[in-house]
């Protein structure tokens, strides 16, 4: 499915593209502490843990941004909403340092809070998670801007990665009015490659390519597949049961959204209907890249989101696009105790050993 030369063209091409991300854009922080400096609290007697060092990268929708900017994509333009605060400091700190970033999309709010995962790492442990999320609505006049930003930069983006980060309904960047005004853009220039990603709500999408894993497009299903003769027809197909409910939700929110499925998972690959589908069982399986030894899988969706479109905006087949996205994510999951990313010289070199 790939090809020497379709990966270089691909890698030649991304350097005069732009793609804009739309989303719930995180701050990454990881507090990386010393257990050889570990001392008693004078206060409470508890354990006080020492940092020696912290760092701070765009999580979320930054980490699609982060290997957007590895692969070499040559301007990349986010819209979303961070707070006035020290956490949205450091957030525009760490964009600064990623090259090709326009930062013109960002609304920065004095009453939002900037999401923020605080990741303390004692040795090469990862604690408790620590997060920041905005729990109340996102004001209307937020959610205008958004949608201005939306309309200028649409003619200029080349594609379009939609993240839906924040699990509470309407609280993020990607409420009712943004999913309303994406399908309404995206149906009127269907050629413009528009990926989606949603933690909760990837079956209310339109008009736009969609890429679940399996926990997603099981919980949009409107009804239970019916297990027992799902089970007795796998059975009688020779065919894993678990393969067949996720190839028929795969099917299921093609139903839905009217374009591309990317159904990811995990080391099966991805599950991929065409668009237009040619018929009822038209699923592609896009098979994973295996890797040896310890593997991270922190933001290997993100990474195959941005190698999908990547491969897309350079005019190559959704087929070779996700395999290229698997590529990708076989590179990013090898990368322990952070978020991965793939170079073009990377992307080069892994091919040569999948080979």
């Amino acid at each position: 499915m790939l090809t020497t030369d379709l990966i270089e063209r691909i890698l030649a091409a991304i350097p005069s593209k732009t793609v804009g991300l739309l989303g719930d854009l995180f701050l990454d922080r990881y507090l990386d502490i010393d257990p050889a400096l570990d001392e008693p609290s004078v206060e409470t007697g508890l354990t006080a843990y020492q940092v020696t060092r912290v760092r701070s990268y765009p999580g979320a929708l930054g980490t699609v941004m982060n290997n957007l900017a590895a692969l070499g994509v040559g301007r990349i333009y986010p819209i979303a909403i961070i707070g006035d605060d020290g956490e949205g400091y450091e957030l525009r700190q760490a964009l600064g340092r990623l090259p090709a970033v326009d930062p013109g999309g960002l609304v920065v709010a004095p009453d939002r809070r900037t999401p923020t995962y605080t990741k303390p790492m004692r040795g090469t442990e990862e604690l408790n998670r620590l997060d920041i999320k905005n729990r109340t609505p996102t004001p209307a006049a937020l959610e205008d801007a958004v949608l201005k930003l939306l309309d200028e930069s649409w003619p200029r983006l080349d594609a379009l990665i939609v993240l839906d980060q924040v699990s509470e309904e309407d609280c993020g960047v990607v409420t009712k009015r943004v999913r309303d005004r994406l399908a309404v853009v995206a149906n009127g220039d269907p050629a413009k490659f528009v990926l989606t990603d949603s933690r909760e709500r990837i079956g209310l999408f339109r008009n736009v390519c969609t890429k679940p894993n399996r926990r997603e497009l099981l919980g949009c299903l409107s009804e239970p597949l019916q297990t027992e003769q799902l089970m007795a027809y796998a059975a009688e197909q020779g065919m894993r049961y678990e393969d067949l409910e996720f190839t028929l939700s795969v099917l299921n929110l093609d139903d839905k959204t009217g374009r591309v499925v990317f159904g990811t998972d995990g080391a099966n690959g991805i599950r991929l209907i065409p668009y237009p589908r040619t018929s009822y069982t038209s699923v592609i399986a896009i098979p994973a890249y295996p890797v040896t030894g310890p593997i991270d899988i922190c933001g290997a969706g993100d990474s195959c989101s941005a190698g999908i479109t990547c491969a897309m905006v350079s005019g190559v087949t959704p087929e070779q696009a996700a395999a290229f996205g698997n590529l990708v994510a076989s590179i990013t999951i090898q990368q322990i105790g952070t978020t991965g990313t793939a170079s073009p010289e990377q992307v080069r070199q892994r091919w040569k050993e999948v080979q």
